[in-house]
């Protein structure tokens, strides 16, 4: 183990305020004296200053990643937000940065956890569990999660929110935008206000575990009795506002499916993408969060496990019949039906410039080509997802476009992509315009 790797798992998550603001501030005199030097450098050899490019330079971005590890919810939110996959808005640079979040979170140590513990179930916990792991099976951007074992037999996946998650939302929501404007990174004329607005409610809500195993509650009841799906159970005798105890379930990564015949990718493909159908249309609500984490595979039983409900959003109906509107209309290649949605849904006002309107509904009309397979589409032989993610960036960058549709659709949008990535992933074929028709009658 290397030296960096003993003395992150000895570090306690930053718990306050104060402890965020003094790290952001080294960070950003950090990276404004190299922007600054290598600016002066370029300008001495007669070269135009990249300001862009010197402040992400590998010292700046191992900076930039180290601050925002420690406000590692805030920095993935406003990255979701921001991006289908993380480069929508943002360029790739960013982006790494955000990846590299995403594969180095660094859990609480022994005696941190301990503390959590104590304060949610009582000092002696401990004597209630017939095991409990303190070397977390995960750790993502608010919390980690242990495996446990009740003398009943029960056994159990906890999840432990970092301390003073809560209480730190608001400025590190804050804190994150100042390093986005400082760095230079966004498109200019970007409204960030509705956004962080939203990011910091979105936190509030996968802060609260009590919450979440409500929605926990209501999708095993919206997916009761379907046998390709399978989720955790709350145990709400252990859970509070900081713990979430549910089911351990056995599975394993769905990466294995790579390995598999193509009837088996097919038939997982098809079945998250019938979810995401029946989210919109049915439900009305909907898991927003497509990370690859959150689907995983029970091999022997052939079952689909899902997890993490902090990210449960509601679909309001308006929202669900204007996107019945736009599916109809992608599946006939109506530009004129593609212009109306693109208004309603706030992609488009009547000061975004005539270009602008045709090139968004050039990608539209791109987004929905699955639709217009009759004989299902080959997501591993299409680079329709690489193609939606260059165009998108290359038109938040345009001129005269500024538009920041709901946040609900931003999220909603996030999904269908998160799913197309998967399925080129996976080299999936899925009959998307059968499962969308039964929606569009």
């Amino acid at each position: 183990m290397s030296r960096r790797k003993r003395d992150t798992e000895g570090m306690a998550v930053p718990r306050g305020r104060l402890s965020r603001m003094a790290g952001l501030g080294a960070t950003a005199l950090g990276i404004g004296a190299n922007v600054l030097g290598a600016g002066l450098k370029s300008a001495a050899s007669g070269q135009k200053p990249d300001w862009r490019g010197a402040a992400l330079s590998p010292g700046n971005a191992a900076r930039l990643t180290g601050e925002l590890a420690r406000m590692r919810g805030a920095a993935m939110k406003v990255g979701q937000l921001l991006s289908m996959d993380a480069g929508d808005l943002l360029p790739p640079e960013f982006a790494s940065v955000l990846a590299r979040l995403r594969a180095d979170a660094h859990p609480m140590p022994p005696r941190q956890l301990r503390d959590v513990l104590d304060q949610n179930w009582g000092e002696g916990w401990f004597k209630r569990f017939a095991r409990f792991d303190l070397r977390p099976l995960a750790a993502a951007s608010i919390g980690q999660v242990h495996r446990a074992i009740l003398p009943d037999g029960r056994d159990l996946a906890v999840k432990v929110q970092f301390p003073g998650v809560r209480e730190s939302i608001e400025s590190d929501v804050d804190n994150v935008t100042s390093l986005l404007k400082l760095s230079g990174l966004l498109p200019s004329g970007i409204e960030l206000a509705p956004l962080m607005k939203e990011a910091k409610e979105q936190l509030h809500r996968e802060a609260d575990y009590i919450a979440e195993a409500s929605a926990l509650a209501a999708f095993n009841s919206y997916l009761d009795g379907d046998p390709r799906f399978i989720l955790p159970r709350a145990h709400l005798d252990l859970t509070r506002q900081d713990v979430l105890a549910m089911d351990y379930l056995i599975s394993k990564p769905l990466e294995i499916l790579q390995d598999e015949p193509q009837h088996v990718r097919d038939t997982v493909v098809t079945a998250l993408f019938e979810l995401l159908f029946r989210e919109v249309f049915e439900f009305g609500s909907m898991q927003s969060d497509p990370n690859l984490a959150n689907y995983r595979y029970d091999p022997e039983a052939g079952r689909i496990v899902l997890l993490d409900f902090g990210a449960v959003r509601d679909i309001p109906k308006t929202l669900a019949q204007t996107y019945r509107a736009f599916f109809k209309a992608g599946a006939s290649a109506d530009r004129s039906g593609l212009r109306e949605t693109a208004e309603a849904i706030g992609y488009i006002s009547s000061r975004t410039p005539d270009a602008v309107t045709e090139a968004l509904v050039d990608i539209m009309l791109e987004a929905c080509e699955p639709l217009r397979a009759k004989d299902g589409f080959d997501f591993g032989q299409s680079d329709l997802a690489l193609r939606l993610r260059d165009k998108g960036m290359e038109l938040g960058f345009a001129d005269g476009y500024r538009e920041i549709p709901p946040v609900d659709v931003l999220y909603l949008h996030r999904k269908f992509g998160g799913l197309y990535l998967l399925a080129r992933r996976l080299q999936a074929r899925v009959d998307i315009a059968g499962l969308a028709q039964s929606y569009l009658d």
